[in-house]
């Protein structure tokens, strides 16, 4: 068994395509309508076959509330992988992303914590 989908909670879906292609940098894979939303399912430019990421439509009340609490409480939504965090922190900082944590030494790991202006933080990590 693997991971082939996952999902983030967003805002606004149209926002949130914007941010999480042309800053993060990833690649939109499907984007199919469903009623009033979209299925709009992202992949690595890097592994185009991997794990797509959902960008979910945060209109159901549990999902807004669960958003809102963890975004509060300073708990990121996600966490996405980086070859070298150093550089990706200060590619995002030029491109007006903001940072709660700067990179920041865990053990063997180095983390750094940024919004995604969607109503989430998102955690990116170096191993």
């Amino acid at each position: 068994m693997k991971v082939i989908v996952t999902s983030i909670f967003v805002q606004d879906q149209d926002k949130a395509l914007k941010f999480y292609t042309e800053t993060l940098g990833f690649v939109s894979k499907h984007d199919i309508p469903v009623g009033e939303f979209r299925w709009i399912a992202l992949v690595s430019p890097d592994e185009q076959d991997g794990t797509e990421l959902l960008l979910e439509p945060d209109n159901h009340p549990a999902a807004k509330e669960y958003q809102k609490k963890i975004y509060a409480d300073g708990i990121p939504a996600t966490m996405f992988g980086v070859t070298d965090i150093h550089k990706e922190y200060q590619r995002l900082l030029q491109s007006g992303v903001k940072f709660t944590m700067a990179p920041t030494q865990m053990g063997k790991l180095t983390i750094a914590v940024f919004d995604d202006t969607c109503g989430n933080l998102i955690q990116i990590v170096q191993k």
